[in-house]
């Protein structure tokens, strides 16, 4: 559906609502913006959905449709192969949290956040703080996959000089904050989203963590605090992949229960499975509903889905893979349903 404004104000909050890292209907309004996509997903059947045009707000009934996730699923195999473009460039990288996190950044850039490639910076965007600043690879991909980032500066990924850096500077465009010193994502997160609150905007803040961050004092200390402010417009998002820099979460510290943890502290919590888009797609949906608590998803995903090479490798948090074996991942990845 085209939309004539130079930008789109997505969801309605007189109508929509939203909170606080396939059986439901779904559909995706693409906004043409001079040479960008502006990608933003129509609520539930209960909510409507307002898309600004000339000064006026067309209101739009939400459907479901299973091409809806086939675009989504083609959207996420893209993203993946732009990670493995990435890493092949340098030879190495975080590839298996890239391409275990692509279904999870296609479902939000793609479906479900309002957001303006061409203007990065539009105020009534809905936030996406990486938390976990190595996941970089994944962001970038899905940034270049939106036209935030043009291709063509994929390869110049971990390169002296470059704006994509292996950990993620808030200095490249679409990139909200700097991460690298895990734990700190959730507490500038639940800021953001209590200034929102305070300045009356609409947008969500959404904080992607890794399961190795729950280990983190700081991000208990931040759960606290969101919880107690009822800070319904903020949603974490953690990657439990059961894999950090040091072994599989079990021989590091155990961070299980996850979901039972952040209930404890205040949240509302849903478990799903983070490669699949037919559980992802209703899960974010439901974090436009207003509950007077944030929430959380925490995705179980693999560690390099889609790949069946950088699956099996014994530690795969960084990977230094040989050419000829790049060629073998790529063509991996092409099976991939």
């Amino acid at each position: 559906m085209p939309c004539a404004g130079k930008s789109c104000d997505g969801l309605d909050p007189t109508t929509a609502t939203a909170p606080t890292s396939s059986s439901s209907r779904h559909s995706s309004v693409h906004c043409a913006q001079q040479r960008s996509i502006c990608h933003l997903t129509q609520p539930p059947p209960t909510q409507s959905c307002a898309i600004a045009r000339k000064g006026k707000h067309r209101v739009t009934k939400p459907r479901l449709e299973r091409p809806a996730l086939d675009q989504l699923a083609r959207h996420a195999k893209n993203i993946r192969r732009h990670v493995l473009r990435m890493a092949a460039g340098r030879g190495q990288g975080y590839v298996g949290q890239g391409l275990d996190a692509a279904d999870i950044l296609a479902a939000l850039y793609f479906g479900e956040m309002r957001h303006d490639p061409a203007q990065p910076d539009w105020p009534e965007r809905d936030r996406f703080l990486l938390s976990t600043g190595h996941y970089s690879i994944v962001l970038f991909a899905a940034l270049a996959e939106a036209g935030v980032l043009n291709e063509a500066e994929l390869d110049t990924y971990g390169a002296d000089g470059s704006r994509l850096e292996m950990s993620s500077l808030e200095t490249t465009p679409g990139v909200e904050i700097t991460g690298g010193s895990l734990g700190h994502g959730l507490s500038l997160a639940a800021g953001m989203a209590l200034g929102a609150r305070l300045t009356g905007a609409t947008h969500r803040v959404f904080n992607f963590l890794s399961d190795g961050e729950l280990q983190e004092g700081a991000t208990w200390e931040a759960a606290m605090f969101a919880a107690h402010q009822r800070l319904d417009r903020l949603v974490a998002i953690v990657d439990v992949n059961r894999t950090q820099a040091d072994g599989p979460l079990e021989d590091v510290l155990e961070v299980e229960p996850v979901a039972d943890k952040w209930r404890a502290f205040g949240w509302q919590a849903v478990e799903v499975n983070g490669n699949d888009l037919s559980e992802l797609v209703p899960a974010l949906a439901t974090t436009r509903r207003r509950g007077r608590k944030p929430r959380v998803i925490v995705c179980h995903t693999r560690l390099g889905y889609g790949v069946p090479l950088i699956m099996e490798r014994e530690r795969a948090h960084f990977v230094r893979v040989e050419a000829d074996e790049w060629d073998e991942a790529s063509r991996q990845l092409e099976r991939l349903a």
